[in-house]
């Protein structure tokens, strides 16, 4: 069994995989347009001029994979009631990557040591995806 996330930008796919690729590394290992579809969505369902919007793609970064698309484009992507957890090797790792993903973004917990970790921090990057960081506690 599998469980993958799966990310609607509801038209901001593109410019949200070119953020992480530069903030986290992030590689497009399939991106396919509403355009490239074999079966083109039935007319009206989505806005004119999506045809070059993300109608799917994966996305690497490091070991783990998650989906992505522009959805039904409407521009008004909304993440809630979920986080993404990244978990890096050490302080200036996670130091990095926060300071990357928030960037026109909203620190929710400013990095800190805390009873579980050297490093842990919280923050809603700039398309509304929600991230904790942090750096496993070596035993």
């Amino acid at each position: 069994m599998q469980l993958t996330p799966y990310l609607f930008f509801d038209g901001r796919c593109e410019e949200a995989l070119e953020f992480y690729k530069k903030a986290l590394g992030a590689e497009a290992i399939l991106l396919m347009r509403f355009k490239d579809s074999p079966e083109p969505p039935p007319p009206g369902q989505m806005p004119t001029g999506s045809e070059n919007k993300v109608m799917h793609a994966t996305v690497r970064i490091g070991d783990v994979e998650f989906m992505a698309s522009d959805g039904h484009c409407g521009g008004n992507p909304s993440f809630s009631g979920f986080s993404l957890s990244l978990t890096l090797p050490n302080e200036a790792k996670v130091n990095q990557a926060f300071a990357a993903l928030s960037e026109r973004g909203k620190v929710d917990m400013p990095l800190a040591k805390t009873f579980f970790s050297p490093r842990f921090g919280m923050l809603t990057d700039r398309f509304g995806v929600r991230w904790m960081l942090t750096v496993p506690i070596q035993t």
